[in-house]
């Protein structure tokens, strides 16, 4: 008497997992991994940075930094990378220095910087991300900063005085030999590139 044979069913394939995308403010304490400070989420909201802080009293930042972390907190991202206050951060430290909760905002502020610059979804108009760019990309060429790379990225937004007067510094520079006419080139230039990628995530920058 034959039997039959019990053909195993392929199993179910079992479901993706569920996305768990991390949150902005996840995000942004993972950029300050490296900090000495405590995370933004202990920030009671004090004020004390945005009191310190002498380019937000004096009206030039479109947020506070402490609105700015009160956003991050929220998940606002669209509104703090479009934000001004951390190119506009003058980097004196006072805000970190007196934070009473021990939040490093001044690094904060940079990894802002970076984390727009990385997304590109900085605010238009500014000199900072054009800035940042054009520096990594020149440090990329020849492992150095060359500052008649770095001049025009901000120079043109001078009026004609103050443009004549950062030519004519320049070239007195160049004359007296502390500016040099080529940008010159570290050695071992590759193994520099390398370093640079494991930091900047530098896309199509090169």
């Amino acid at each position: 008497m034959s039997t039959a044979t019990a053909v195993a069913e392929p199993a179910a394939p079992s479901a993706a997992p569920p996305e768990n995308p991390m949150s902005f403010v996840e995000e942004i304490n993972h950029l300050l991994y490296a900090s000495k400070g405590n995370p933004i989420n202990t920030c009671i909201q004090c004020g004390t940075c945005s009191a310190t802080c002498p380019v937000a009293s004096g009206g030039f930042m479109d947020n506070s930094p402490r609105r700015i972390i009160a956003l991050i907190r929220a998940g606002f991202k669209e509104q703090v990378l479009k934000a001004n206050t951390f190119w506009y951060c003058a980097s004196c430290y006072q805000c970190t220095v007196r934070c009473p909760r021990n939040i490093d905002i001044a690094e904060l502020m940079y990894g802002l910087k970076r984390y727009t610059v990385w997304k590109t979804e900085h605010q238009e108009g500014l000199i900072g991300p054009v800035f940042s760019e054009t520096f990594v990309k020149m440090i990329l060429r020849t492992g150095r900063s060359y500052e008649p790379v770095l001049a025009p990225t901000y120079m043109f937004t001078y009026g004609l005085p103050e443009m004549i007067q950062e030519a004519t510094m320049g070239t007195a520079l160049m004359l007296k030999g502390r500016l040099p006419l080529l940008p010159a080139r570290i050695k071992r230039l590759d193994n520099f590139k390398r370093m640079i990628k494991h930091i900047i995530p530098l896309g199509d920058k090169e």
